[in-house]
């Protein structure tokens, strides 16, 4: 009976995957931290607290992910570096391409809402991202 459960409770869960839609693609807009890391052995790892995090700035199908640091008065450092993509449509399904003078990468689009999302790389790790919430010890 149990073995019945788990495998209607699968079926469910893969079939309520909601699709990504171009109009959801804003969302990614603003700051961002990893918080967990996918292995393709199963194996994950959490991230508490992030020294860096990432902003993400999209208009129609490009965009750029810059490293910034936050500080304890809700501020942020960051330099001119910034890692540029592409965005490809792929049927139900979107992909960012980066390339740059020494690499070329795709991570796939699995799941986009208002405070998370989750990429995939090529080698199967996954990264999901949590929305940073900024913290001043000011207020």
């Amino acid at each position: 009976m149990r073995t019945i459960l788990s495998v209607f409770a699968l079926i469910c869960l893969l079939s309520c995957k909601q699709s990504i839609s171009e109009s959801d693609l804003t969302k990614l807009n603003g700051y961002w931290e990893i918080s967990e890391v996918e292995f393709p052995d199963g194996t994950t790892k959490e991230y508490k607290a992030n020294t860096t995090i990432d902003y993400i700035e999209i208009a129609g199908f490009k965009g750029f992910r810059k490293k910034v640091q936050p500080s304890l008065e809700g501020t942020y450092f960051a330099n001119d570096d910034a890692e540029s993509f592409l965005i490809l449509q792929k049927e139900d399904s979107f992909e960012f391409q980066y390339k740059n003078n020494l690499s070329e990468w795709n991570e796939l689009l699995t799941a986009l809402s208002d405070n998370s999302f989750s990429v995939v790389n090529k080698e199967g790790v996954t990264y999901h991202y949590k929305r940073y919430e900024p913290i001043n010890i000011n207020e």
